[in-house]
């Protein structure tokens, strides 16, 4: 790097790094903090550079195949939004189906059709939806009366009740980063377990339907074996009536 400047080497590294961590599972804004650690950048502007710069690929075979980087690894996903009245109708329909006694997950399964995407697609935006409303916690307010001049036993617990509960929650903020890291590749690696049981349940079918179909194929060549055999029988027993006559 050189005054902000992007030479190709350094192009081609961040390219290399990208797939290197879809690959691995980890989420993209992984490879832009570590390429900005390595060449002194800073994360969000590795990141629009990135985007810039796949843009301008698109575009420009000569440095496209200059820079030696195969565009399929790094196409833009286009994020299909809900309208409002979308959005409250999945979400009434998904509550009304749990109460009926389904979980998050068979919910979405079932208002997608079986699309594994789709059914994902309902299940966080869902799920997003509830992270945002606010419960009323009602166990951290102390009331406290004027007449009162000193704290009770359980007024004292209740403080520090609520006192360890801030410090937890300010803890829990302090890691929120590394824990939406971690969330986001499980999330991922559970998104590719389903796919695969989806896939093997459709091969169990075929296979299921294959037996099936060999099944009655045998059976019906045993029939025909066995009315061969009473055939030929039957023939015999003609020529050895017609021989003692």
């Amino acid at each position: 790097m050189k005054n902000g400047i992007w030479d190709n080497q350094e192009v081609k590294d961040l390219f290399l790094s990208i797939e290197k961590i879809k690959e691995s599972g980890l989420p993209l804004r992984q490879a832009f903090i570590d390429h900005a650690k390595k060449y002194k950048r800073q994360p969000n502007s590795v990141r629009n550079y990135y985007y810039h710069e796949v843009d301008n690929l698109v575009k420009d075979e000569k440095r496209l195949k200059e820079l030696n980087i195969d565009m399929t690894k790094h196409r833009k996903s286009e994020i299909q939004y809900f309208t409002e009245e979308e959005e409250n109708s999945l979400l009434e329909k998904i509550d009304k189906l749990i109460k009926s006694g389904c979980s998050v997950r068979k919910a979405c399964l079932s208002l997608s059709n079986g699309d594994v995407n789709q059914m994902l697609r309902f299940q966080n935006k869902y799920r997003n939806f509830k992270a945002k409303e606010k419960p009323l916690v009602k166990d951290n307010i102390i009331k406290f009366t004027k007449k009162k001049q000193s704290i009770t036993d359980s007024e004292l617990q209740a403080l520090f009740m609520g006192l360890v509960r801030l410090v937890k929650r300010n803890a829990q903020e302090e890691v929120g980063e590394q824990m939406k890291d971690f969330v986001d590749k499980a999330n991922y690696q559970l998104r590719q377990t389903i796919v695969a049981l989806n896939n093997k349940e459709r091969e169990y079918k075929e296979l299921k339907e294959q037996f099936l179909k060999i099944k009655e194929e045998n059976s019906k060549l045993v029939k025909d074996v066995f009315k061969l055999k009473c055939d030929k029988a039957s023939k015999l027993k003609q020529k050895f009536e017609s021989v003692a006559k």
